[in-house]
């Protein structure tokens, strides 16, 4: 085959063109940190890195949702405690009321005591956290409670506010109202502050212990409950933070740009590029002056 002039300068002018396209993808790696800007580079990575993006914003959604349960059950543990430390002041009240020694005068006042203190265990009923009422179910824009008729409200809303915390696992965030704040309760409270206003004898106080035990316990057993399914949000939170790391990390390798591999290979493309660019002005540099002379 005969090689001609034209022949050797298309060939120059090709091989410049690929070696300017070389230096532009090593450029641009450098300049972005990824391996390829565009799917059509390799489609491979592109998938993959849609998979391992993808999975990485699930879990971060998780996190969030995470975020929303602690939310729910600290601000209930908080009341809980609350109203454990209201009922405890009620039991001691009930002890010192059961003592014969106290006059009309004192009962009367640990009635009124016992009174706000219903007040305040309903005010705890009706907690609101992010314009949500906590101890409704899963009717949150309404308060459970009446504050004006705490005994004649109907009862809270008892269903579960499940909310996802992991692929397909829901976790119940709120507590069950009914078993700590209901009508008896309140019920109990107010009959407790009637008998001391009236001639009660102590064997009909003495009872009240037991029902306001009996009260405790069942804030105390709710509390419970409530703190083991904190204890699995914990459990949940680090496997969580373990996944991303994971993800985070597969995303990483799969996409980012090897620096000093990129470095290396764009240096080296450069020494060709001027090699070829050496070659290419030997060969065009001849013209027909020079072959003449």
């Amino acid at each position: 085959m005969r090689v001609t002039q034209s022949m050797l300068s298309n060939n120059m002018l090709r091989n410049l063109s690929d070696s300017y396209a070389n230096m532009g993808k090593y450029q641009e790696q450098l300049s972005t940190g990824k391996k390829i800007s565009r799917p059509s580079q390799d489609p491979v990575v592109a998938m993959k890195g849609i998979n391992y993006r993808s999975q990485v914003s699930e879990v971060e959604q998780f996190q969030r949702n995470i975020g929303e349960v602690h939310n729910w059950m600290d601000n209930s543990d908080a009341a809980l405690d609350k109203t454990t430390e209201a009922m405890q002041r009620v039991r001691e009240l009930t002890v010192q009321a059961s003592n014969d020694t106290y006059d009309e005068g004192q009962r009367e006042n640990i009635a009124k005591e016992i009174r706000q203190l219903k007040e305040h265990i309903g005010s705890i009923a009706n907690t609101e956290v992010n314009d949500k009422f906590i101890f409704n179910g899963s009717n949150t824009t309404e308060a459970p409670f009446d504050m004006d008729d705490l005994e004649g409200s109907g009862p809270p809303g008892n269903d579960p506010v499940n909310i996802e915390v992991s692929a397909g696992v829901k976790l119940q965030t709120n507590v069950t109202p009914g078993n700590v704040f209901n009508q008896e309760l309140f019920e109990d409270l107010e009959n407790f502050a009637s008998a001391l206003e009236g001639d009660t004898n102590q064997g009909e106080l003495d009872d009240f212990i037991e029902k306001f035990d009996g009260h405790i316990g069942n804030i105390v057993n709710e509390r419970a409950d409530l703190g083991a399914r904190m204890n699995r949000v914990e459990l949940i939170e680090d496997r969580l933070e373990s996944q991303k790391v994971s993800a985070t990390k597969m995303m990483s390798e799969n996409e980012d740009a090897d620096i000093e591999k990129v470095i290396t290979n764009l240096k080296t493309q450069e020494s060709v590029h001027r090699a070829a660019m050496g070659v290419g002005a030997r060969i065009i540099q001849p013209t027909l002056m020079d072959f003449l002379r």
